[in-house]
């Protein structure tokens, strides 16, 4: 353990537990990349079709964009620890099913896709509950590192991963090497089976599934940090892809090359990720997260145009090692941001969102620069891609990215008890908030311009409606008033307040008159035949 400590120091590695995490997710990358390549020659194997082989990714990718929310919003939900072993128990058996029936030859087309969907669906709940425990793993000073850190791994994965599966195939067949990369998940069993999940931070009624969902979707909506992050994330991707979709094409027509020298543009491409990734921590501390993802977006669009402008392969090969190190050190990075700018009630979920903002981008800036390409090549649809992202990255200048501060995201102080004689049912509602502020005539325009700030905080932490209404009956009275869906949901936004939430909160009570406390009420929806049945009255 002391060796340990000293090998990795100021390293996230020296901690014991984000090490055995770490090595556990270095596994899971290595096993899936290599079911997926195996996966997709088997599949050329059994049926001569294009599309049955194509469709092995498609049903690889496809359960992110069905079930990224739902994955996000369960990790968020549920105890993240018992996700990430769930998941991996599910993918060894599913993996190992296919390894098994395709020794026994009884593995088909059809067969082959559908295990192939329910191994792309463990992956999909996997991954938003092992970004988010990251940050319960070190410290926030560190997370940039961590986060780079899982980055090489993947990217390491991702250019070990193929050969080493295309290796094994080679040495004893398809089936067998499906079986080896089943082996690699257990890795992750064993680091997660004494790691011991933090105490929940949002007591109350846990939300369902549905609920969950929802709540990411409005948090993201009304969160401008979260919503930087995505759009950034979207404009890199969407043209990024076009690389990833037209680089066999560029290996084999604009360069001349082989099925080695296309494995050698990956190559360069997975080195080029793999130095990215490493050099992120160190960019991070010397300059501002947009400055480093501005960055990389140049880098990636000029490396995209130096490849669209040559036919040598050495110059290529430049090009592509540059575009490697882009595509992490954007991704990574924006990853980093989204992981430190969002609560832990609702991380899991700003991750899973911004992994299907990716997916979806690369789907279909796949299919936009394919199409391109078909009409007038890979030089015309590489060079649009670059021109594009030069274009995005200058239209989204005032879409600002940052790394989140500790007190952006930390739970507040703990609200005094509500006085109220009954507790309502948790499914009862909607509940009226009204908050009454008194204002001296010469802070009124600050207050006015104080309390726009608070609207957001009402609505990502579960208000639909938020409105600040004037008195004209009384000189200087406003009130605040929010509705919320439920009781449960309104014991749930209390208790998301965060420190900067609660700052904000602080300079608008501190605007009111000395001799005049705010009055807060709150009143529960009812109806005429609740009440004549006195329904949500009596002892709880």
């Amino acid at each position: 353990m002391h060796l340990a400590a000293r090998l990795f120091k100021g390293s996230p590695l020296r901690h014991p537990s984000f090490r055995l995490f770490y090595f556990g997710s270095v596994g899971v990358a290595l096993g899936y990349t290599m079911q997926a390549t195996v996966a997709a020659w088997l599949m050329a194997t059994l049926t001569p079709s294009p599309l049955m082989v194509a469709l092995v990714q498609t049903a690889s990718t496809a359960p992110t964009l069905l079930f990224g929310l739902a994955a996000g919003a369960l990790a968020d939900i549920v105890d993240r620890r018992r996700v990430i072993l769930l998941t991996q128990i599910l993918l060894v058996t599913a993996t190992a099913v296919v390894g098994s029936i395709t020794l026994l030859g009884l593995i088909g087309p059809l067969t082959l896709l559908a295990l192939t969907f329910v191994i792309g669906a463990g992956f999909t709940f996997y991954l938003p509950a092992q970004q988010a425990s990251i940050n319960d793993l070190v410290a926030r000073t560190e997370l940039a590192r961590a986060v780079a850190l899982g980055a090489v791994a993947f990217n390491v994965a991702r250019a070990i991963g193929p050969a080493l599966a295309g290796a094994v195939a080679a040495w004893v067949g398809s089936g067998s090497a499906i079986l080896a990369s089943a082996l690699f998940f257990v890795a992750m069993i064993v680091s997660v089976r004494h790691w011991h999940s933090p105490p929940r931070v949002i007591p109350g009624v846990p939300e369902t599934l549905l609920s969950g969902m929802l709540s990411g979707l409005r948090y993201t909506r009304h969160s401008a940090p979260l919503r930087a992050l995505i759009i950034r994330n979207v404009s890199f991707s969407l043209c990024a892809s076009s690389l990833w979709a037209l680089l066999p094409v560029v290996a084999r027509d604009q360069l001349g090359l082989g099925a080695g020298g296309y494995g050698l543009l990956s190559a360069s491409f997975g080195i080029g990720a793999v130095a990215g990734a490493l050099s992120i921590p160190r960019q991070l501390q010397r300059r501002s997260l947009n400055a480093v993802v501005g960055a990389g977006t140049v880098l990636s669009a000029a490396a995209m145009l130096l490849i669209a402008l040559t036919d040598i392969t050495a110059v290529a090969l430049v090009g592509t090692l540059c575009a490697g190190a882009a595509w992490v050190s954007v991704l990574a990075s924006l990853s980093a941001g989204t992981q430190s700018a969002a609560p832990a009630w609702v991380r899991a979920r700003a991750v899973a969102m911004n992994l299907v903002a990716v997916q979806a981008s690369l789907a279909l800036g796949s299919v936009v620069w394919g199409l391109l390409a078909t009409v007038a090549g890979t030089h015309v649809a590489l060079g649009c891609a670059a021109g594009a992202m030069i274009a995005l990255l200058a239209v989204s200048r005032g879409v600002r990215v940052r790394l989140g501060e500790e007190a952006d995201v930390t739970p507040g102080m703990q609200l005094p008890d509500m006085a109220i004689q009954v507790e309502p049912r948790p499914d009862d509602g909607p509940v009226l908030i009204q908050l009454e502020y008194r204002i001296e005539p010469g802070n009124r325009g600050v207050f006015l311009r104080t309390i726009e700030a608070v609207e957001p905080i009402r609505r990502r932490n579960g208000a639909s409606s938020w409105r600040v209404f004037r008195d004209l009956g009384e000189d200087g009275r406003y009130v605040e008033r929010f509705i919320i869906e439920s009781w449960a949901e309104y014991v749930r936004l209390r208790t998301r307040m965060t420190v900067a939430d609660r700052k904000i909160l602080d300079r608008v009570d501190s605007l009111q008159r000395p001799d005049a406390p705010i009055r807060v009420s709150r009143l529960i929806g009812v109806n005429a035949e609740d009440e004549a049945a006195g329904a949500g009255v009596g002892p709880r």
